[in-house]
């Protein structure tokens, strides 16, 4: 039976989305920060931001007791984002991808096909995507401003308006709009994890030759779609993906299909609020008996269940930076579709 993979839990269970530190911050009236801008203003530019900016660095990421360091060399060119990350602690390691193409390169075993890319972390599509109005399940408020990695930056607080989601607070470098610093936070303020450059030079002086592969192994790669990758780019959604041979009776309202990764027998889909990701995973169960209930690592849960359908057993895993209990109220409301659970059986 496949486990499963994605994106953000991908390279050494999210190694390759390690980043951390803790920092105060300024806190002044919103109308006396950035010159009397608001908050929607720094979240608009967040989203070009993120993708059309070129620079290079090293950042922190902290998921619990895990602290991971990544240098990154990001440059948007003829339209195109190429991108290469390299991890810098717990092994070697490294992502790069060009445009559409996407290459994870793993130490000793090869370059890994991305067939899940799900939208996780502060790099990933689910901040530029705008899927859905943030500000209907979030309250945006500016906090301040700080200096971080000798920018100078805005504070902006997104308080989750309902118990199925966390809090965000994002430190945006003020003339670009780049993320520089975020905090993801549980209802009482805890930090559960935390993403911070160390080192960074905003610039458009990025060499080929700083976005090359330089990592030895068996070239295995995996194309996104040019709709994805524009939808990515300009803030617009790719066809909606569908839910086959299963559906949810219920999910956090404001959570919609975002994404629908290959999962090999299983079925997937990936919801987003336009913030928050988390992931549905459906598949024939296996003879080995998995472990079930819920875990947390940082902000991320995972959460899984034994469902079944007519004479055949399914697993249902649900993904995502979610509460646990949002995450079990997910999974439980998981239904097989009758034709699904047959097909399932002949296999």
């Amino acid at each position: 039976m496949s486990k499963p993979r994605y994106f953000g839990l991908s390279l050494t269970e999210l190694s390759l989305r390690g980043l951390l530190a803790l920092a105060l911050v300024l806190a002044v009236p919103a109308y006396a920060v950035a010159g009397e801008k608001t908050a929607v203003y720094w979240l608009e530019k967040l989203a070009p931001a993120l993708n059309m900016t070129s620079y290079r660095g090293v950042f922190v990421y902290a998921r619990g007791a895990s602290v991971h360091s990544m240098q990154i060399a990001h440059r948007y060119h003829d339209g195109m984002v190429e991108e290469r990350l390299v991890l810098q602690d717990g092994g070697s390691g490294e992502i790069v991808r060009r445009g559409v193409n996407v290459v994870c390169v793993l130490p000793n075993q090869g370059r890994v096909k991305l067939d899940q890319v799900i939208p996780s972390g502060p790099f990933a599509e689910v901040f530029a995507s705008q899927l859905i109005p943030v500000s209907r399940w979030y309250r945006a408020e500016l906090k301040g401003e700080d200096r971080i990695a000798g920018y100078d930056v805005v504070t902006v607080a997104l308080t989750a308006k309902d118990q199925y989601r966390y809090s965000h607070r994002l430190w945006l470098e003020k003339s670009t709009g780049l993320l520089v610093k975020s905090h993801v936070r549980s209802s009482s303020g805890e930090v559960l994890e935390h993403f911070q450059f160390t080192s960074l030079e905003i610039t458009d002086d990025i060499s080929d030759s700083e976005l090359e592969i330089r990592t030895e192994g068996l070239e295995v790669s995996r194309t996104l779609s040019d709709t994805d990758q524009r939808a990515g780019l300009q803030g617009e959604s790719a066809q909606t993906p569908r839910m086959q041979g299963w559906q949810l009776d219920w999910r956090p309202e404001g959570f919609e299909p975002a994404a629908a990764p290959i999962t090999g027998k299983g079925q997937t889909v990936a919801f987003s609020d336009g913030l928050a990701a988390f992931s549905v995973f459906v598949e024939p169960a296996g003879r080995v008996s998995m472990p079930t209930g819920a875990s947390r690592v940082g902000a991320t849960t995972i959460y899984m269940r034994q469902l079944q359908s007519g004479k055949q057993m399914f697993l249902v895993t649900v993904v995502g930076e979610i509460p646990p209990a949002a995450a079990r109220q997910v999974a439980e409301s998981v239904q097989i579709e009758k034709t699904f659970a047959l097909s399932a059986g002949e296999q």
